[in-house]
């Protein structure tokens, strides 16, 4: 199959990327590579450094499926520049959707996030709720997914609301929480956490991965929106995991944001997926590379603080 990843030098897309060529498929990758390239060179591999913003030098012929991760991503570095993360998240992704339509492409994936319900008190936060995004990253996910779906009568779209997503990158992130607590716990012996009792759902990167290969395999489920997160828990208890596994104190600090968010994912396992990997799975890789020399604590590893180097600020 020919696919066209967006964002595929990311987090989630180097290892989606380099899983799919695995697979057998023949990629093509755009990417503005503002946090490097850490895939290999392969003959079934065209890597594009490019801007999604610029739409019309993004090559779809041939291409028979559009993964669209390409996104400023968590909330923080939104806010740096929101007129960026508006025409990165919402414009330019209308506009490949329209391209995408005109070339004949036949699937679309999305990826939303799952923070666009925002502060739900129902336990169980299926798809059928009503989103109330309350930052403006919410808001650019929340309205990207109805541009996406305008769509559905001429293309499969699924939109994938994740969790957040943990786990071992060669583009790591530490600014997620599974990764930076343990990143703490690794280099200080110590991790501090604010709040603790804010519920956040995970998903580990490799299930990630494995979910955009489900839709793959079944591109002609129902176009929506699904959820893709499988443990709901506090940050207190994920800085206790950490802890059982990488001997470190917990120092604890009042926090200001007590927003939980929970994900129910019933619909997603209705369609036969069910995840292999955990919390704990990514806090041992993480330890593993850490202690192997492999993963180092890097500036570029933080959104927030690598796109104020790259002066990428209002």
């Amino acid at each position: 199959m020919n696919i066209l990843i967006t964002g595929g030098c990311g987090y989630v897309g180097t290892v989606l990327t380099q899983q799919l060529l695995d697979d057998g498929h023949t990629i093509t990758v755009v990417d503005t590579q503002w946090f490097g390239n850490h895939l290999p060179q392969h003959p079934r591999l065209t890597n594009i450094q490019g801007d999604t913003r610029d739409v019309d030098a993004i090559p779809l012929a041939g291409i028979d499926t559009i993964i669209h991760l390409a996104n400023i991503a968590n909330d923080p570095g939104v806010e740096l520049n929101p007129t960026l993360s508006w025409e990165v998240n919402v414009l330019a992704t209308q506009q490949l959707c329209d391209r995408a339509v005109r070339a004949g492409v036949k699937h679309f994936m999305f990826a939303s996030s799952g923070s666009v319900y925002g502060i739900k008190d129902e336990p169980q936060v299926t798809e059928d709720l009503t989103l109330v995004p309350i930052t403006a990253y919410n808001k650019t996910k929340m309205v990207a997914e109805r541009v996406c779906l305008s769509y559905a009568g001429q293309m499969h779209v699924h939109c994938i609301r994740p969790a957040t997503v943990c786990g071992w990158s060669p583009r790591m992130r530490l600014d997620v929480s599974v990764n930076m607590l343990t990143m703490q716990a690794l280099k200080n012996g110590k991790m501090t956490v604010f709040g603790g009792d804010q519920t956040r759902p995970n998903i580990h990167i490799r299930d990630m991965v494995n979910v955009y290969r489900h839709f793959l395999a079944k591109p002609d489920l129902p176009s929506g929106c699904y959820n893709a997160g499988f443990e709901n828990i506090s940050i207190m208890d994920i800085a206790r995991r950490v802890a059982d596994a990488t001997p470190a104190e917990i120092a604890v600090t009042p926090s200001n944001d007590p927003r939980s968010y929970r994900q129910n994912s019933d619909k997603l396992r209705a369609t036969g997926f069910e995840p292999q990997y955990s919390v704990a799975h990514a806090i041992a890789e993480i330890a593993a590379k850490y202690r192997a020399g492999e993963l180092v604590d890097k500036d570029e590893y933080y959104t927030v603080k690598w796109m104020k180097h790259l002066a990428l600020q209002a």
